[in-house]
């Protein structure tokens, strides 16, 4: 079994390797990269059966490494930190391991790959999304409840069961509330996803973050696309992407 591991301290890299080779001394350690530059070379040639990987390297999160190369390997996120533990597990994620490394939730997670690998029978993203239900019920079940906003001089804190809508713009994230106001917060869209509770919002596309309360209105759009009406919203069209318009409808009718 080739493994590659992705891990920019050589300390955590080294003891990742040690505690995999006490595991399973018959895993074959490919090669050991330290960055996503290093990554992006260095993978589309191999063709490893597993990778463990970091997701805060020093040249910046491993996420970005997926917008560049595709990879349909089956992962082990490692990292000290569970701010993105939602986004890992939309990538093809067998588990998500917390430093530093416990060798017995180690082994549960070589273990679940191995299981996955004799089935075939499932997909990455279906043991993803197992996963996903396990960490759903360790999280908190609310998500983010209130935004700090500056307003001028200013702070004002928001309640999310008033934001309509998050949106991007000229590389802003933006909150759209239900008075028609718009605030700018200091997080990607990618994060703001992350800290909201999926049951109440939906990504609809790389640019729109709707509120179910919200998406009560639909019209049919070209290429059997959706659009959703945002009361007091003019600025552009809100666009359900193609590929998201079932899940979407999935989302909504439950």
């Amino acid at each position: 079994m080739k493994y590659i591991i992705i891990e920019d301290e050589k300390l955590a890299s080294n003891r990742l390797k040690k505690l995999i080779a006490e595991l399973r001394p018959e895993y074959h350690c490919m090669v050991c990269l330290d960055s996503i530059e290093s990554a992006v070379t260095s993978l589309p040639p191999l063709k490893p059966d597993l990778i463990f990987i970091d997701i805060q390297l020093a040249d910046g999160l491993s996420f970005d490494i997926f917008d560049q190369i595709n990879l349909e390997v089956p992962l082990i996120f490692t990292t000290a930190y569970d701010d993105y533990t939602l986004q890992a597990f939309k990538q093809n994620s067998i588990d998500y391991l917390l430093k530093p490394i416990d060798a017995e939730e180690l082994a549960s997670a070589i273990d679940k790959f191995e299981k996955f690998r004799q089935s075939r029978n499932e997909s990455p993203q279906k043991a993803s999304n197992h996963g996903l239900n396990r960490l759903m019920k360790t999280l908190s079940p609310n998500g983010k409840e209130r935004f700090v906003v500056k307003v001028g001089d200013h702070l004002k804190s928001l309640s999310v069961k008033d934001v309509q809508i998050v949106f991007s713009q000229d590389k802003g994230t933006y909150l759209f509330t239900v008075d028609h106001r718009r605030y700018l917060v200091d997080y990607t869209m990618d994060r703001v996803e992350e800290l909201l509770n999926p049951r109440d919002f939906f990504r609809i596309s790389r640019k729109y973050l709707v509120n179910i309360d919200f998406a009560t209105d639909m019209v049919a759009f070209t290429n059997s696309r959706l659009e959703v009406k945002i009361d007091g919203f003019t600025d552009d069209q809100v666009i359900v992407a193609r590929e998201r318009v079932g899940d979407f409808k999935l989302w909504l009718d439950r």
